[in-house]
């Protein structure tokens, strides 16, 4: 039994599937996660080592090749990415997309673990990371204060975090910006050098009677003690009563040659609210999780905690991402329902009975839908909302259809039963031949390759689900609903607006069709000549791919040159402050003096500490497409004022992450080739137009002090080279000797340190003094010198080989490809090295990744439709007729996208592809039933003709519906959702006006054989 039949029969059956699909919808709803962004796996992993004291060229031969050769055996390895720095080497390994996560995880971390046993003896930590979008803080407290305490802040801090950690919806909170709590133990140098002792000697005691090494276990009669033996110190006072040495008579203690006590490490991070000093602390959600509740959650615990807080301490909001998801569903909300209110409008001439049975499609769809989308996993974010959107006008298309044509048949004096069963029969062929093939445009796009086709998934997915919703709801509730709600005495003429409709297609398309069947080669001749004249409108777009997000936040990275002190990046930082407090549209500064903001947006990282680096979080007070942007450049005009610092102001961007919009890489073996190529890259960006804010690292290089070591006199006098090394560590940043555990669980650093009152300076070292063999004590400035030296301040490393990368960003009003294109025209005419290269990064090398797909799901997107209209009729001419539509669809788009001022950018594409299924879909309804009345025996072009003037009506309908549907998103003006809308409302207007000349008159010039067709078409 058919589909349609049984619904029409089974009356009570279909009232309780409704209410339960109703249901399911409801409850998804109720459930499902709210983000701001879609939330994607990465395939890709960072690995940090902490390796003190040595520099960025033995960090990158000691440990940063070997962890790249041991990382090149693993299959799969897409990127290596590496850095040497200071003390610090970082690999950053990504893998290819479709990798198991997990499993690559386990095979890395077994990787390392076999090399760490390779490398020096000093490296102090190898951490293993996840690279994880969805590991972002969804808010930003700040303590404030500029008299408490950084002790009495930092406890505050960890009480909010421990009330944080408490909700169910929070994974983790985080403390940020106070300086490491610590048990110092202050060396007096001199006092060590009369007693004939070395800094180090007291290190390794201090070292070795802090080691807990368990005793194990005894058995005594019936009983089994487990033995604790005494190490790990427990208080101060055992600290001080350490012995260091002694002769039998007199023990030297450590209260003799130190003081001890808790103090604060070097404050190498500092931050501020608004000016004012300020610790943060973050909190980021769990998987799953609705931001709302959790937020509610959220508040109630700080409103308890602030009731709390210390005299002299408030407690601020900084970030609060709740607000930005409430802000873009409240806009798509109201787009939503500005589109019902359009689709609503479009549906009029079908009558009030017919168009009501039509919009009960809208919420059992999206419902079916929605509920679909949270079973697999997904979030109501920014995207499944646009693709909810989409979905919006097309999911009626096959109600529309299946209602006109029973009202058709009503009209014609059926039976309502009779009239629903029959009508839905003659048309069910051709609806599920038109929902396959726009289904088949929208599934190639879920297997879109990378990162880029993970970030827009949630989109197409939502459309599928709705889609497919729709067609079930089409061929079983609807008929039921038409059967029992459509008027039986309706007139032939239908209501006065399908009258209306009726008289503009007799009036007005069915003379226009007659000429253009008396013409056919010049129509399709004009119709060719229009899609290729588009053509010449794609470089004059240009390409772009993921938009700025508008969000009411921004970002500065201030970079002053290398070696420079934090006090001098403060300065700049206070002279930005400055100027953003000048700013009337500006809510609240979050300033970062040696670290970057903690992570607040899934495709930003923190940046690691550095002196000469300092970034501002900037909280707006409401963003405007219009007003924010003149801000920003007027921002940036001001910043370039400011000398002696890189200032750079950065909004936030959509899509999977990039190092900049323009980045020219070089590559090659030696440093000092790699720095003057990357300055004459650079002298050409500035001398480009459209380029501002170039950054290149190797622009300048570090001026260190290099302690020159005689060897050969050191080793005649016994003294251990690493014990010399040291002791210049110990009095400069100092040494640790192991962790001191409280009660309560926490563990703070022993460190050791040289007594001085301010920061080290050159005097520091003038008064060390080293241990030879024989316990003489030997100054330092005997064994070595002191030499400036010039060393790069970081190496970078990509794919095994040396590498640097120039970036830049691009000035309003310029397009990224056509300067990164002009760009690369002249590095083409610069004479290269031998064994050095250059390649394109930033946009255009994440374009190559993202567009990569594409080619691949048009492909697939086009024959998987054409065998599903070989498969619906038989005839390879029928096909190509209904696809002949396809390039005036694509006419439209580029045009319309042209004349609003879009590039070509990835969600536009998207929306090419998702068109080739929507103006097919109308195609498939002409063609179907001129092959209907041509088996019924009428002649050729009288068929043509008929079919094109019955079926006009619902196919202008279905296409006013979706157009309707999508306005709304084209008139918001988003650089994100704006483009894919206008290409499909382009794509329709031209496929629909057009289209139903050029459909016919291929019809006539290609009349598909129908000898072996049936008379009527199989149904359900």
């Amino acid at each position: 039994m058919r589909i349609s039949d049984f619904a029409v029969r089974n009356v009570p059956f279909m009232l309780v599937a409704s209410l339960l699909l109703g249901a399911l919808g409801i409850s998804a709803w109720l459930k499902i996660s709210r983000t701001e962004d879609p939330h994607f796996p990465i395939s890709a992993f960072s690995v940090v080592v902490v390796y003190p004291g040595a520099d960025p060229q033995e960090i990158e031969h000691q440990v940063v090749q070997p962890i790249e050769d041991a990382i090149h055996t693993l299959d799969d390895v897409k990127e290596l990415i590496s850095t040497a720095d200071d003390s610090l080497g970082i690999v950053r390994v990504e893998f290819e997309a479709y990798v198991d996560t997990e499993k690559r995880y386990d095979e890395l971390t077994r990787e390392i673990d076999a090399v760490a046993r390779k490398l020096p003896s000093g490296v102090a930590s190898i951490e293993i990371n996840k690279i994880n979008p969805g590991d972002v803080n969804i808010v930003q407290y700040a303590l404030v204060s500029d008299t408490a305490s950084y002790r009495t802040l930092e406890d505050t801090a960890k009480d909010l975090k421990d009330a944080l950690e408490r909700i169910p919806g929070v994974k983790k909170s985080e403390t940020w910006a106070y300086p490491q709590r610590e048990l110092r133990v202050e060396l007096d140098l001199k006092r060590l050098a009369e007693l004939h002792l070395s800094p180090i000697q007291v290190l390794g005691v201090i070292q070795a009677d802090n080691i807990n090494v368990p005793g194990g276990a005894v058995e005594a009669g019936a009983r089994r003690f487990n033995i604790k033996t005494s190490g790990a110190y427990r208080s101060v006072q055992q600290v001080l009563d350490t012995v260091i040495a002694g002769n039998g008579a007199q023990a030297i203690h450590v209260a003799d040659v130190a003081t001890v006590r808790w103090d604060s490490g070097p404050l190498d991070y500092v931050a501020r609210f608004d000016g004012e000093r300020a610790v943060y602390v973050t909190a980021n959600q769990k998987t799953g999780h609705n931001i709302f509740e959790t937020k509610a959650q959220i508040d109630s615990a700080v409103a308890d905690f602030a009731k709390t807080l210390p005299a002299g301490i408030s407690l601020q909001l900084g970030f609060d991402q709740s607000r930005n998801v409430k802000s873009r569903l409240d806009r798509l909300g109201h787009d939503f329902t500005l589109a019902i209110i359009l689709v609503a409008l479009t549906l009029l001439p079908l009558g009030l009975r017919a168009a009501g049975i039509v919009m009960v499609s809208l919420p059992l769809s999206l419902l079916t839908g929605l509920a679909a989308l949270y079973f697999a996993g997904f979030s109501l974010n920014q995207l499944s909302i646009a693709g909810f959107v989409i979905a919006l006008g097309l999911l009626v298309d096959d109600s529309i259809v299946v209602t006109e044509n029973i009202a058709r048949f009503l009209r014609m004096g059926h039976t309502p039963d009779e009239a629903a069963m029959r009508a839905t029969r003659q048309i069910s062929l051709a609806v599920l031949g038109c929902t396959a093939t726009l289904l088949f445009a929208f599934v190639p796009l879920l297997a879109l390759p990378g990162n880029a086709g993970k970030f827009i998934r949630s989109m197409p997915l939502a459309v599928v689900f709705t889609v497919s919703a729709s067609l079930l709801v089409s061929l079983s509730i609807i008929p039921f609903l038409a059967s029992r709600v459509l008027p039986r005495d309706a007139t032939e003429d239908g209501n006065a607006a399908l009258r209306l409709l009726m008289r503009l297609i007799h009036g007005v398309y069915a003379p226009w069709l007659r000429r253009a069947l008396a013409h056919p080669r010049l129509t399709v001749g004009l119709s060719a000549l229009a899609f290729g004249l588009s053509f010449a409108l794609v470089p004059q777009m240009g390409l772009s791919l993921f938009p700025h997000a508008d969000t009411p936040q921004f970002l500065i990275d201030i970079t002053t040159p290398n070696g420079s002190s934090l006090t001098r990046t403060g300065e700049v930082l206070d002279e930005v402050e400055q100027v953003l407090d000048r700013q009337p549209e500006i809510k609240h500064l979050l300033s970062n003096l040696g670290h970057g903001n903690p992570r607040i947006y899934y495709n930003e990282f923190p940046h690691e500490d550095a002196s000469n680096y300092a970034e501002i979080f900037v909280q707006l007070k409401a963003f405007d497409p219009r007003l924010t942007p003149a801000l920003l450049d007027r921002l940036r005009q001001r910043f370039d004022a400011i000398p002696g610092a890189e200032i750079v102001v950065k909004e936030f961007e959509n899509g999977p992450p990039i190092e900049a919009p323009i980045a020219l890489r070089v590559i090659g073996p030696d440093l000092d080739t790699l720095r003057d190529m990357a300055a004459r890259i650079e002298t050409l960006m500035r001398a480009t137009p459209g380029v501002r804010n170039i950054s290149n690292p190797l622009r300048r290089s570090r001026v260190d002090l290099q302690l020159d070591i005689d060897t050969a006199k050191a080793g005649l006098l016994g003294v251990p080279v690493l014990d010399l090394d040291r002791t210049v560590r110990l009095a400069v940043a100092g040494l640790s000797a192991g962790d001191f555990h409280e009660p309560d669980g926490d563990k703070y650093p022993i460190m050791l340190r040289a007594a001085m009152q301010t920061r080290p300076t050159l005097s520091t070292l003038e008064g060390l003094h080293v241990a030879s063999a024989g316990g003489a004590q030997v100054p330092l400035a005997e064994l070595a010198t002191l030499k400036l030296s010039e060393s790069p301040p970081r190496i970078y490393r990509r794919n095994r080989e040396r590498a640097v990368s120039i970036s830049a960003y691009t000035e309003t009003g310029y397009n990224t490809e056509a300067v990164t294109n002009n760009l690369l025209g002249k590095l083409a005419k610069m004479d290269w090295p031998p064994a050095y290269r250059y390649e394109a990064g930033g946009e255009v090398d994440a374009r190559k990744d993202s567009f990569a797909g594409f080619g691949t799901a048009i492909i697939v997107a086009v024959f998987g439709i054409m065998a599903i209209l070989v498969l619906e009729f038989g005839s390879f001419r029928s096909t190509l007729i209904v696809a002949g539509v396809i390039p005036l669809g694509v006419t439209g788009g580029i045009v319309l996208l042209y004349l609003c001022g879009y590039s070509l950018s990835f969600t536009a594409m998207v929306g090419f592809i998702a068109l080739i299924g929507i103006e097919i879909k109308n195609s498939i309804l002409l063609v179907d039933f001129t092959n209907q009345l041509r088996l019924q025996g009428k002649p050729l072009d009288e068929a043509i003709a008929e079919a094109g003037e019955i079926r006009f009506l619902p196919i202008l309908l279905t296409s006013v519906t979706a157009i309707g549907g999508l306005l709304p998103l084209a008139l918001q003006n988003s650089p994100l959702y704006s483009p894919m809308a206008l290409v499909i409302i382009g794509g329709l207007i031209s496929s629909t006006l057009i289209g139903r000349l050029v459909t016919p008159v291929m019809y006539k010039l290609l009349p598909p054989d129908l000898s072996a067709a049936s008379a009527e078409a199989p149904g359900y």
